[in-house]
């Protein structure tokens, strides 16, 4: 079974608009309410594409339960933990030619909470899949990933995390399956800009060298680099299309390269399922769904 973890879950509030003029009352020409959070966009889209998986984390109030019910109408099987102060937070994603976003700060997650986390993540076992994925709340200890895969460390459970910075880095001696940055978060742990694909696999390298096992790369318009656990190196292109909305294409990146890698067992198939599903969340106004996927395989 694949687990998604999502600290801070959030209902988008994404709005479109022809200009935003700020100190003036502003009026949308359309309106869309998704229920968000990279790990809740990851099992979203896994469930998009035929795969199972459960989602966890924390949720509190009345939003809460709106984030629940609705993951639940659309088939997302969950096992959140519902906190009895504060409300799960609500993002406002405004498209006005440019994206502006406002997001929310979240509930704080007591010790108590995060222990009961604990104990559902040790149910765990071989052959199971961790996807890790985005910021934590300021409540939350720094290194919290870390103490996750320290927890499951020897019990067969393959990791995948999406972060930045210090949260990947930390757990790369846990060997995870997958780390997924994006080129300017890998350069960003490396201190510099990153420009070519050979700087891009040199610094994908040295986090393999960490003990990383594939690290995939997404570089938005420009498609994805793979650097696999064998040392073959993948790239490919991203297919064409016009992009709408950059929330969750990350995430849908990892999903799709779950789905194939699942399905295949072939990294090269991973990636380009990977992209497809990438691309096909940019290129609509919510998360992709298999017949979008379907629709850019055939054209890569």
């Amino acid at each position: 079974m694949i687990y998604t973890v999502t600290f801070n879950p959030a209902i988008d509030y994404v709005v479109r608009m022809d200009a935003l003029e700020p100190g003036a009352v502003n009026r949308t020409a359309e309106e869309l309410i998704q229920f968000g959070g990279k790990g809740i966009n990851v099992s979203g889209v896994l469930r998009n594409l035929g795969v199972e998986n459960v989602a966890l984390g924390f949720l509190a109030g009345f939003t809460g339960h709106a984030i629940e019910q609705g993951l639940s109408r659309s088939g997302v099987r969950t096992d959140f933990i519902h906190l009895d102060r504060g409300f799960s937070r609500i993002n406002v994603k405004i498209k006005a030619g440019t994206e502006t976003e406002i997001n929310g700060r979240g509930p704080e997650i007591g010790p108590e909470a995060l222990e009961q986390l604990f104990r559902r993540l040790e149910q765990l076992g071989e052959g199971d899949v961790l996807v890790l994925a985005g910021s934590i709340p300021a409540s939350l200890p720094g290194d919290i990933y870390r103490q996750i895969l320290e927890r499951l460390d020897g019990r067969g459970v393959e990791a995948v995390v999406d972060a930045e910075r210090e949260l990947l880095c930390s757990v790369l001696r846990y060997r995870p399956f997958l780390i997924k940055p994006n080129s300017l978060e890998l350069g960003e742990i490396f201190g510099r800009e990153l420009h070519t694909d050979g700087e891009i696999r040199a610094c994908a390298a040295e986090l393999q060298q960490q003990g990383a096992r594939n690290v995939l790369v997404s570089m938005a318009g420009d498609g994805a680099i793979l650097l696999d656990e064998t040392g073959a190196f993948h790239k490919i292109a991203a297919p064409r299309g016009t992009v709408r909305n950059s929330v969750g294409a990350g995430d849908s990146m990892v999903a799709g390269f779950l789905t194939g890698w699942f399905r295949t067992g072939d990294y090269a198939a991973a990636l380009r399922m990977g992209a497809a599903t990438g691309s096909a969340t940019a290129f609509s106004d919510g998360l992709a769904t298999r017949q979008q996927v379907e629709a850019l395989l055939r054209t890569m």
